[in-house]
């Protein structure tokens, strides 16, 4: 009989309980490029469908990348260093980095991968205020959403950054010299050891169980599809030229063709192939129909609904919230995408 990978686990529950109920804290250094330039904010705006010269230094903005058929091909956070300098994390940066090379054109911009500059830990959950505050040299209490600031940590000099992919309100990510990693390891762990919250070792707590529970996509998801699809629209600024636009305004006066929606299957142990296993996905049937209407794209649990979770990407309009499905012959039930909003 097949037992649920997540439910049982006792240490993958133990570190994604820290990270809602008090703070949890992890090394995963996403890779970062850092672009400049006299024409970088035009470039980058080119580059991306969100708005980027609005972007004050100091802040960060989620955007995702598109192709020229307008399907999402990367999802990042910017960062402004300063004026003419920026920040770009992803999670594929040899990617970006060719796909800036084939789009550069007369832009006078230049780039380099800083990955290997930086180490980044994660301080995520309720009391990861208190933690970082209890550490910095300058106080983070105005440091808003989204915004970074220079600072030190035991006289280790680093960037805090207010962000985080746990879907928590409260969350940091530290940036420090991959030669100061474990001294300031050596003063975080007790740090959040000591307001009750433990390291999360679990990659897959990380990437999957806590960032679904939110509504986070990892880019698995998102592969294949448009910003309509996936609810990433909202922030695309059509007034300037991006990559993608035409074919993006074909399916805003269209309607998208297909949507992303949440469910739930109440039982427990459960065998349904997801596509972030590799694959397209176990398909989805309405109960006691015959069509398919969707194929799951993510399936993961929550541990604080104590369910499992995932998403179907479907066809538009075929599956609303309260709809009883069958999937793999298992009974599910489609729901709104966000577990802990409530």
């Amino acid at each position: 009989m097949y037992k649920n990978i997540f439910k049982y686990d006792d240490m993958k529950r133990s570190e994604h309980m820290a990270v809602r109920k008090t703070a949890g804290w992890y090394f995963w250094t996403h890779q970062l490029l850092e672009i400049t330039g006299p024409d970088v904010t035009a470039f980058l705006e080119y580059m991306y469908p969100n708005k980027i010269s609005s972007l004050a230094v100091g802040r960060d903005r989620y955007t995702t990348m598109l192709n020229e058929q307008g399907e999402i091909i990367d999802d990042v956070v910017i960062m402004r260093m300063s004026e003419d300098v920026y920040w770009v994390s992803t999670l594929f940066a040899t990617k970006t980095d060719d796909w800036w090379y084939f789009h550069q054109g007369d832009y006078d911009v230049d780039w380099t991968e800083i990955t290997d500059d930086w180490a980044m830990y994660a301080v995520q959950g309720p009391k990861s205020k208190e933690i970082v505050e209890s550490l910095v040299k300058d106080s983070i209490a105005d440091l808003k959403f989204f915004a970074h600031m220079d600072t030190e940590i035991g006289g280790i000099p680093c960037k805090i950054n207010r962000g985080g992919f746990t879907g928590e309100k409260l969350g940091y990510e530290i940036y420090v010299s991959p030669d100061d990693g474990e001294a300031l390891e050596q003063m975080l762990a007790p740090a959040v050891e000591k307001a009750g919250g433990k390291e999360v070792t679990e990659f897959q707590v990380m990437a999957w169980t806590l960032p679904t529970e939110a509504n986070f996509y990892y880019m698995r998801d998102l592969a294949g599809t448009n910003p309509f699809e996936v609810g990433l629209a909202s922030g695309i600024d059509w007034e300037k030229d991006f990559i993608g636009k035409e074919a993006l305004l074909k399916v805003k006066e269209e309607g998208a063709a297909r949507e992303m929606v949440g469910f739930e299957v109440p039982e427990a142990d459960i065998y349904i192939r997801s596509k972030q296993y590799g694959g397209p996905g176990e398909p989805v049937f309405i109960d006691g129909e015959e069509e398919e209407v969707g194929r799951v794209s993510k399936l993961v649990y929550s541990y604080v609904k104590e369910v499992n979770i995932g998403y179907i990407l479907a066809k538009k309009d075929k599956l609303h919230v309260g709809d009883k499905i069958k999937i793999h012959g298992y009974d599910a039930v489609i729901t709104e995408k966000n577990w802990i909003s409530s």
